[in-house]
C-alpha cells in the first residue's frame, strides 16, 4: 500500500512540476484532437472548481482522507484492498499537499491542474489514482470483499457465532 502511495504522489508531484514549467506561458499540447489536450490550470476548488470561494474546506477534507486511509489500513489483510488504499492514499496526500504549500497561502493552495479531457474536465495524475481507487472500492464491496479481519475470524463456529 505504502509503495503504491509513495509511486502515486511522486508521479503526480512531478508530473505538476512539469506541467507548471512546461505550460504556465499558455502554452497547450493537443495529444489527441477533441479528446486529450495537455494545459495548465490551477484549481481553487474541487471537481469542476466548485466551491472556489472555500479551499480550506478541502485542505481539511484531504487531510481528513489521509487520516482515515491511515486508520483503515490497521486492518488491512488483502492485496486488492492494498491497491485501492495505496493509491487513495497517494492521491489524497498529493492533493493535500499541494493545498498546504501551493500559492497563494498555506493550507489555501490551487491545485495543478493540466490534463483536459476534451473540455469535460481538467485533471491530473492524483485524479486519475483517485478515480481509480473509488471505482475498486466500489467493486470490492459489492463483491463482499473484506478490507481485513473480521471481528468474528478466527473465533470458532457456535451458535451465537456461525462461521
Amino acid at each position: 500500500m505504502f509503495a503504491l502511495a509513495i509511486v502515486v504522489l511522486l508521479v503526480d508531484q512531478a508530473s505538476k512540476f512539469w506541467a507548471v514549467s512546461a505550460l504556465s506561458d499558455g502554452t497547450e499540447i493537443t495529444v489527441i484532437p477533441r479528446l486529450l489536450q495537455l494545459r495548465l490550470l490551477l484549481n481553487p476548488g474541487a471537481a469542476f472548481s466548485m466551491g472556489e470561494g472555500v479551499t480550506w474546506v478541502f485542505t481539511l477534507a484531504a487531510a481528513a482522507a489521509v487520516a482515515g486511509i491511515l486508520y483503515a489500513a490497521r486492518r488491512l489483510r488483502s492485496a486488492a484492498w492494498a491497491v485501492v488504499l495505496g493509491a487513495l492514499l497517494g492521491g489524497a496526500t498529493s492533493h493535500l499537499l499541494d493545498r498546504l504549500f501551493r500559492p497563494p497561502a498555506f493550507a489555501q493552495g490551487h491545485v495543478v491542474d493540466f490534463i483536459d479531457y476534451g473540455g469535460l474536465f481538467v485533471g491530473n495524475v492524483a485524479d486519475i489514482a483517485l478515480t481509480g481507487g473509488c471505482a475498486v472500492l466500489f467493486l470490492l464491496s459489492i463483491r463482499g470483499i473484506p478490507l481485513g479481519d473480521t471481528p468474528d475470524e478466527g473465533r470458532p463456529a457456535s451458535a451465537e457465532n456461525p462461521a
